[in-house]
Formats: structure tokens, sequence, C-alpha cells
């Protein structure tokens, strides 16, 4: 066995492949690499009924709050053209047991197949309509609902209804328009609880609600304009008011590519700020793979006579028993080394920050064979479990190579055939370069195998539910309900010189309607509306815990409270700190607990020059500007509600001036 540093090796085909950090990246370095991606955007719809069935939507329970369990499962169907689906072959190997924890509250027959399904819920359909045509899509004139396979266990039925409303439209981002492909409407899948062996458990109170899919062009370059294509679609959603917000209810699919790479589907990010690092080293990590791929064919004349070469270590092989191998033997798993022909220098190969080629291998060992992690050790691990003496024992037992690496693995004997095949399996894709697969994301902003990335055969027609036409009639109907465009809004708000920070809380928030309706009908600076709320309310609601009776709508009466009163804006955001504990207590005792005092500018201003004096005595500091900063302290209680701070200010600036 040839002396070498798997850690040197790491850091040198990180630094021959280019690897850089997010922080450091620039355009150059993308188009380097080929980056392109796009989104699948998911987004549950706020209705009061799951979308086949009239159970209600939107009622979550913990994980101990279950009245019955089902066990499933899950076997392959053929598609319409009678081809089995990767994903679902995949899935089917694992042997995976499937157990559903249901609530009566939120459940009912149709959920585990034993009912057909009700007609689509119209309002769920409306909505995603609505979401359609804010996205310039072209509406089709029938739904057509059709069966996907997941044999994942998220749904107990083994499929997922869904159905295509509009196709080809378009998003307008800051500097380029991003194609929208396609949006459909299909029913949530179950919130998984466990996933540990051959058992995964599955609560079904998010089963069956109504869900959008707002699916991409590959239009994005850098992760970058990826984030801001999510963002965008998250503000569009959100400005029907129509949307379920929180943890969860919407999430994204990200794919991504590099030149030479395929697609790969990172699954579920729940937060749209994971999305430039995940999609940044899932590329890199693409093209790692195909630095590997290149070594392979250029050691390899013929990768498909590549075949591992494995034995058994048993408890007598004294020789080859080192702590993992032991623990492992005392727990009654079958241990087998393995040999990785012309693979020196390859498990070390770096693919992700802290994650190597052998990382790819011990992955899918967790998910296909279901053997859990520690699952494996190897001769490259960048931080060794057993000495090298031992592993040169190893090559010799297995009549390796200087040019070989070799693997330990163990697991329950059922798994061990399903073991040595996904190890073979994973080599033989390596001289392929990069699988298309969906991949699970980490905050860290790296990923794990999931599965197979489904294709074109697990999906075929719902036979038990009746095409819907949609008349021209319906959609135009809905057009003049529309909030108007994102893009349009952004502009809006440059135009009233509203700070560009504020703009994500605002949209996110779909607060810009308030901002129009307090302006419009109160005749407040929709640009100082938009300061109020951007910075003082959004730093209020992030320091307090609101009251279950406190919305958005407090706010708009209060402005009017305040306008009707002739008091400043400045008064909204200590009444605001009381009314979003207090929502319901009468504005005028709101004013007495404050001490509130209605003064005109002149009272207030009257101890300016005393006060100045006493500055200036005292030598609290030598900067006139520390003088106004301390007087407007002194006077900020009496002015608030009755004379503006910025005007306070400039007024308190005038007379220090002239007393120079």
């Amino acid at each position: 066995m040839k002396r070498f540093s798997p850690k040197r090796n790491y850091e040198s085909t990180r630094k021959l492949i280019g690897y850089v950090s997010l922080q450091d990246a620039t355009e150059e370095d993308y188009r380097r690499i080929g980056f392109k991606s796009g989104l699948e955007v998911h987004q549950q719809l706020d209705t009061e009924s799951k979308l086949f069935c009239r159970c209600p939507a939107g009622i979550y329970h913990d994980n101990h709050d279950y009245d019955a369990e089902v066990i499933r499962h899950m076997r392959p169907t053929l598609s319409e053209l009678g081809e089995y689906d990767g994903t679902a072959l995949m899935e089917f190997k694992t042997r995976k047991e499937i157990i559903y924890h249901i609530n009566n509250e939120n459940a009912c027959t149709y959920e585990v197949d034993d009912t057909p399904p009700f007609p689509i819920d119209r309002e769920a359909l409306d909505i995603a309509l609505e979401i359609a045509l804010l996205c310039k899509l072209n509406i089709v004139g029938e739904v057509h609902i059709i069966r996907k396979q997941y044999l994942d266990g998220s749904i107990p039925t083994g499929f997922q209804r869904s159905a295509i409303l509009g196709v080809e439209g378009e998003i307008e981002l800051t500097n380029k328009r991003v194609r929208i492909m396609q949006l459909s409407i299909e029913e949530d899948s179950c919130r998984e609880i466990s996933d540990i062996g051959h058992t995964r458990i599955f609560k079904t109170d998010r089963l069956g609600m109504p869900l959008i899919e707002t699916v991409t062009h590959t239009d994005m370059f850098t992760p970058w304009e990826l984030k801001e294509a999510a963002e965008y679609i998250r503000y569009l959603n959100r400005s029907t008011g129509k949307v379920r917000t929180g943890i969860g209810s919407g999430r994204e699919d990200v794919n991504v590519s590099c030149e030479g790479g395929s697609r790969v589907e990172i699954k579920g990010v729940a937060h749209n700020r994971w999305i430039p690092k995940l999609s940044h080293n899932e590329a890199f990590r693409q093209y790692a793979l195909l630095h590997i791929r290149n070594i392979l064919n250029v050691r390899f004349n013929d990768p498909a006579e590549w075949k591992i070469e494995y034995r058994e270590i048993s408890g007598n092989d004294t020789a080859l028993l080192s702590e993992p191998v032991k623990k492992a033997l005392d727990n009654d798993m079958q241990v087998f080394a393995l040999n990785l022909p012309g693979f020196y220098s390859i498990l070390s190969h770096f693919t992700q920050p802290g994650k190597i080629f052998a990382d790819e291998i011990s992955d899918r060992l967790k998910v296909i064979a279901c053997i859990e992690k520690p699952n494996m050790i190897h001769s490259e691990e960048l931080e060794p479990l057993i000495s090298r003496d031992k592993w040169k024992k190893v090559s010799a037992f297995l009549g390796a190579s200087d040019n070989d690496a070799q693997i330990i693995l163990w697991g329950p004997p059922a798994d061990i055939p399903t073991a040595l095949e996904t190890v073979e399996e994973r080599i033989h894709l390596a001289f392929s370069g990069v699988p298309n697969e969906t991949r699970k994301s980490f905050p860290d902003g790296t990923t794990m195998f999931e599965r197979v990335l489904p294709g074109k055969d697990r999906m075929y027609p719902d036979t038990d539910s009746a095409p819907i036409p949609l008349q021209d009639e319906q959609i135009e109907e809905i057009k003049p309900r529309l909030p108007g465009f994102v893009s349009e809004r952004i502009k809006q708000m440059q135009k009233w010189g509203i700070p560009e920070d504020t703009y994500d809380y605002i949209l996110s928030k779909n607060l810009y309607p308030l901002i129009v309706s307090i302006s419009n009908d109160f005749g407040f600076d929709p640009r100082v509306i938009g300061i109020f709320l951007g910075h003082r309310f959004k730093n209020i609601e992030g320091t307090m815990k609101a009251h279950k009776d406190f919305n958005y709508d407090i706010i708009y009466k209060l402005l009017g409270f305040i306008n009707s009163k002739g008091l400043q804006i400045d008064m909204a955001a200590p009444m605001i700190k009381v009314l979003i504990e207090h929502p319901k207590m009468r504005y005028e005792s709101i004013l007495t607990i404050l001490n509130y005092k209605n003064v005109g500018a002149d009272e207030i201003l009257a101890p300016v020059d005393f006060l100045y004096k006493k500055f200036m005595e005292e030598r609290l500091s030598d900067d006139p500007g520390s003088a106004v900063n301390w007087i407007m302290g002194q006077l900020r209680n009496h002015a608030t509600g009755n004379l503006r701070l910025s005007e306070l200010r400039r007024k308190i600036e005038q007379r220090i001036l002239a007393n120079d």
C-alpha cells in the first residue's frame, strides 16, 4: 500500500477542481463550472378543507397525539407505458415498513385509499388559478388529474394526485426574466417523524392539504439569482393573502447541474437563505465527480468489467479484529472486507466541504441497505479509526495491490446482499460521472443521497377523477381579484423612497396593501409607513410575543385613530408595543398608560435654550451633534405623538445654531 495522506489528498483534489467558498466565488467561477439551476416551489394553500376529501386542513398535532396506527409495505406498479420507475424500484429494495400515526380529527378513509376521492376542493382550485395568472401562465382548457408514485411512504396510498393548471409563464427579477415551466395543484404528503433501519414513521396531519408546485426553467446561473427567484415566488404566493405561512408551509426543491453533469434535486429546502450555499456546493460536488470520472476512465479501459472483491471477516480472523469490527460482531452483524481494484486515492477525493467520495457510498448504504451509520470504515479516512498496519493486513487478506482501496462494511445478515450490491452500483456510477438523484439538505450547505431521481414512468392517469373543464368566463372572473405583480410593487416602493432593506419584510408579510390603504385613507406618506413597518414594527414583532388575536388590521385601525386625533405617527410604535400583547385595549387607555399629553410645538421646544446652556456648562461634550442628541433624549417623550422627531431635531439644531 502506497504511503500517502488522505487529508493532503482531500486538500489537493479540492484545489485541483478549483473549489472556492460561496463568499469568495465570482460569476466567472460559475461560468467556469457551467452552473445552471431551477426551482420547484411548493406552497400550501390556506383552505378550510383538504384537496380530495372534506377533512379540515391546517390542524397539527404533536408526535404523541394519535388515535390509530396503519402499517404498510409499498410495492411498485407499472406506468401506463408498462415500465417501472427507477425510484419506485429503489424504494422497494429497501424493504421498509411504513407506520402512520393517524388522528381522527383530520384523517379519513380516503387517505388510506379505502374511499374514492371527493371532487377537487374548488376554493383551492381558484387560489391556484389566481397564482397561475400572476405567473403569466397559459391556463389549460381542461384539468386532468394524474397519479405520481411515491414509494418512500410519504403518502399512504403510494401515489399523489396532481394536476397541471398552467404552462409557460414568467417572472421578472432585478436584471432578467425567469421562465416558469408549469404550475400544478396537488395534495401534500405526510410529515416524517423518524427513519431508522427498515422502519419509517409518519404523521398524517399535513397529508392531503392543498399544495401548489411552481416549476421554473433552469434560467438561474448563479446561486444568488436562484435565491432571488425563490424569494420572488414566495412574495408572489403571499401577495394573494390565501396561502399558509410558517415552518413547513413553503418548501423548495432546488435543481442543480454543472457543465457535463446531470440534474440533481435538493429536496425540501425549508429556508431560502440556505439556497445559495446548497446550490453552490452541489454544483462543485458534481464538478468533483466529473473529475473522479476522468481519473477512472484513464485508469480503466473497460469500466463494465470492473467488480468489487470481498471476503467475510469472522471472529476467528484475529489479525483483522479492530475496535469497529469487534463492536459489529458483538452486535450480531455480518462483516465484510471489500477490495476496490484501482481505486487508490479515490475514496478520499474531495466532493463537498468536509466530505469525500467514500461518503457517497456510506450514504447509500444507509438509505438503500438501511444500515444505520456508522456502517463502514475505509483505507482513506481523514480521521483514521484503525492503524495503517491493520489496513496492511486487510489488504493482504484480500490479495490487494498498492493501487487498490479497501472498505470494511457491516450490517444485519439480511441486509448484506443489498449492501454489497449498493457499493458496486455506486462505484459503477462513478465511471459515468454524476448520478441523477434526489438529495437531502443540511443547514451547513452540504447534502446527502436520498433516493434515485424519479422519472416519467412514475406517472399515470387517475381513473377515479373526471376531467375538469376550465371555462374562459371562470378565468375572466378571477382576473379582477389579482393583487398585482410583485415586480410592480417593488418599483412602486422604489418611487416612494422606501428603503430597500425593508422590502423582504414588507413583501413576505404581504404588508404592501396595508401601506396603500393607510396612505390612501389617512393621507400618511407611504415612505413613512414603509419605514415604520419595515424597521420599527419588524423589530417590535421580532422581540415581543404577539397575542393570538393580534393581526395586521389592528395597525390599520391604530393609524386611523392617530390620524383622527391629529397625533404624529411616532406615537404608533409605543402604542403597538401595548397592542401586540393586548390587542383589545382601548386606544385612549393606552395613551393614559403612556402618560401622553397633548402639547404644542412651542411648549415642547421651550426648554431647548436652558438644556443647551446646561449641556455646555457641564461640558458633557464639545461636539454640537452630541448636544442635539442629548437634548432630543430629554424632550423625546413630550414630543412623541405631538411633533415629528425629525422635525424636533431640525428645530433643536436651528436653536443651537442661533445661540452660537
